[in-house]
């Protein structure tokens, strides 16, 4: 079967550089968004008109969700969310925008419109993406897979990995994550991570000092 040729385009975000990702197929004008973080001026200036189908969240730590708001006012657009975190976008305290006031203070939403789950068939834009529960980093992480494509959260970054030691944090089940679920994905998988470049599974497995 031949896929889609799927755009994606990056948006490092806020203080911490969190990656948003704006997917969308050629010749049309539908999106849609990955993991909008705080100070989503330059994502939002780059959808000007286009309809967005979705705000899809692969956690919701405060430096992911920080333009959920926004953008889901601007749009009208569900926001997706494993139900293992449901509570963390109304929640300050939960999504940890409580622990660095210093990084813009407090940060809630109304709760997602639908819940992700493991191995669900998410359709999006037309297409069939699977969802794969990576819980380690939080306890609802979820990885959105898509042909070659992968959208990891915070879950494997190049040459490192998420943290574990924030509420909710297991490092046991971030390995378990990596190694039973995204490492069994082919060599050529490109992973495109919440922080920092993109990689692949292949580089990550031969390179990568923590796993």
């Amino acid at each position: 079967m031949t896929r889609h040729e799927l755009k994606i385009e990056a948006f490092p975000l806020g203080p911490l550089q969190t990656n948003a990702y704006l997917l969308t197929l050629p010749d049309t004008s539908r999106g849609v968004v990955i993991d909008p973080g705080m100070n989503p001026g330059p994502l939002l200036k780059r959808i000007g008109d286009m309809e967005i189908e979705a705000i899809v969240l692969t956690h919701a730590h405060f430096d992911h969700i920080g333009g959920v708001d926004e953008l889901r006012r601007l749009k009208g657009c569900p926001v997706y969310l494993h139900d293992a975190e449901a509570d963390w976008l109304t929640n300050p305290k939960r999504n940890g925008s409580t622990m660095w006031p210093e990084l813009g203070g407090p940060i809630a939403t109304d709760p997602a419109e639908f819940a992700l789950a493991d191995r669900q068939q998410l359709k999006l834009l037309g297409l069939t993406f699977q969802v794969l529960h990576t819980p380690g980093h939080s306890p609802g992480s979820v990885s959105l897979l898509y042909g070659q494509h992968l959208f990891g959260g915070d879950v494997l970054f190049r040459l490192s990995v998420g943290r574990t030691d924030l509420p909710g944090g297991s490092q046991l089940e971030l390995m378990e994550s990596i190694h039973g679920k995204l490492f069994e994905l082919p060599d050529d998988t490109i992973v495109y991570p919440g922080h920092g470049p993109k990689t692949t599974i292949g580089y990550e497995r031969e390179h990568n000092p923590y796993v």
